[in-house]
């Protein structure tokens, strides 16, 4: 690189000054670099004449931090870093940015002059084998690798692995007590990686705010939402963001849908041959009461037992009607069935599909449904999979309701359990519903018809 004496300076920058030229003609004039042109000049503003004079000064590590620390403060460039600090080159101000990026402050402390002799340096502070020294070191060896992989459990349990970000973590957690040099040997981590981690520790978090919606939702809906589900949520909120980055994000702050239960297998009575299986597994309808499924689930809590006969209708998987008993006699389901006449309108003769459980094999039964234009359908013997979709409903029903809270007693579980089925209704959305409630799926197509 081209070396220029101090009087070309000073006249380069006189002549920009107090002329009219620009940049280029000035340095084509005193044939000298553009860009230096015009360092010189924003030097010469700050400091004047002595911006130019040659200084061997070895940079203390608090005016290093100075420099630094302005330009972090006003965003200034290292040009005019070094021009403001009367520092000869504004390399020398990207160097020092370079090292306190990936190796931390310590590498900006001043290197003492000459050359080390070898001699020394691979006799320096080496103990003696077997020596008092010696024994504390390894000692301080072992404390360091043991406290370094205790804290490896706490990372590595949800992941199944440890991550770079994992290891930096540590060593950022263990920095006040061991020395990070060592540290980082321990954990096989390049130095630049660990400060480059810790870099990304002090940046403010952009999905800071998307986390607290997300986990306003999960909490909302008691952890019954998945990554799928609270992705809909968002869309139904305004909030558009990818399922992959929701997934990650849950991740990161330990949420996770509890696992599906085991499904409980509904008691079915004396096999019969009362009605055929029309519905034939065709569960999808096209019109709200065009085909209904029933079933009886059991509760046991607190030394009693409980029974629910519920209704659902197959085009948006709404409990249309349910009845509760203490014991499994036939009123649990003709009271449900009741209920459920009401929700008919004019020219309605849905089909109702069950198992071949003894309640569906009553005349009282066959012939409430008959007087009421219903099409019975039963499911074939030992076919669960006939009547899935209520099988699948008192799944959900026990892991979001039943396993997911403690209850007082049952009087309780049944305040809980009407609850439940009226946040399933007009609350809970679906995927399969296009991202809405089975009750808002209902209005919003009787709207659009």
């Amino acid at each position: 690189m081209t070396k220029y004496s101090l009087q070309t300076k000073l006249n380069a920058v006189h002549d920009f000054l107090n002329g009219y030229e620009s940049y280029k003609t000035v340095a084509d004039k005193h044939n000298v670099d553009m860009t230096l042109l015009k360092e010189w000049v924003r030097r010469f503003e700050k400091q004047g004449p002595s911006a130019f004079e040659v200084s061997y000064t070895n940079y203390p590590i608090e005016f290093k931090m100075d420099v630094l620390t302005y330009m972090n403060e006003t965003g200034a460039s290292t040009v005019e870093a070094a021009a403001v600090f009367n520092i000869p080159s504004s390399a020398v101000v990207r160097k020092w940015r370079q090292l306190f990026v990936t190796q931390g402050i310590d590498a900006l402390q001043p290197k003492k002059k000459g050359r080390q002799s070898m001699k020394n340096k691979k006799e320096k502070n080496k103990p003696t084998v077997g020596s008092e020294e010696a024994l504390r070191a390894e000692n301080e060896q072992l404390r360091m690798e043991i406290a370094y992989l205790k804290k490896l459990p706490c990372l590595n349990s949800r992941k199944g692995k440890v991550t770079e970000q994992d290891k930096a973590e540590i060593i950022y957690g263990l920095r006040h007590e061991f020395k990070v040099v060592a540290l980082v040997k321990v954990a096989g981590l390049p130095r630049s990686t660990y400060y480059y981690w810790v870099k990304q520790m002090n940046r403010p978090d952009k999905y800071s705010e998307m986390k607290n919606l997300i986990k306003a939702i999960f909490d909302e809906h008691q952890g019954r939402y998945g990554y799928r589900r609270i992705t809909l949520e968002l869309r139904n909120r305004g909030v558009l963001l990818n399922h992959k980055t929701v997934c990650r994000l849950m991740n990161e702050m330990g949420l996770k849908c509890l696992v599906r239960m085991k499904k409980y297998r509904s008691y079915r009575g004396k096999v019969g041959k009362v009605a055929p299986n029309i519905l034939k597994r065709d569960f999808k309808a096209e019109k709200p009461n065009q085909k209904w499924v029933t079933d009886v689930t059991e509760f046991h809590l607190h030394g009693e037992k409980l029974y629910l006969s519920p209704i659902l209708d197959l085009y948006n998987g709404e409990i249309i009607a349910y009845q509760l008993e203490h014991r499994p006699i036939y009123p649990l389901v003709s009271k449900m069935l009741d209920k459920a006449f009401k929700k008919l309108k004019d020219g309605d003769t849905p089909i109702l599909h069950s198992d071949q459980g003894w309640h569906y094999q009553m005349a009282k039964y066959q012939n409430s449904l008959k007087e009421n234009g219903i099409v019975q359908s039963m499911s074939r013997k030992g076919n669960c999979l006939d009547n899935a979709v209520m099988e699948n409903f008192f799944g959900l029903l026990k892991s979001e309701l039943l396993y997911l809270q403690e209850f007082e007693s049952m009087s309780n579980f049944k305040e809980e359990l009407d609850k439940y089925i009226e946040y399933y209704n007009h609350k809970r959305i679906k995927a399969k519903l296009k991202g809405m409630s089975p009750v808002d799926y209902r209005n919003h197509a009787l709207e659009a018809a």
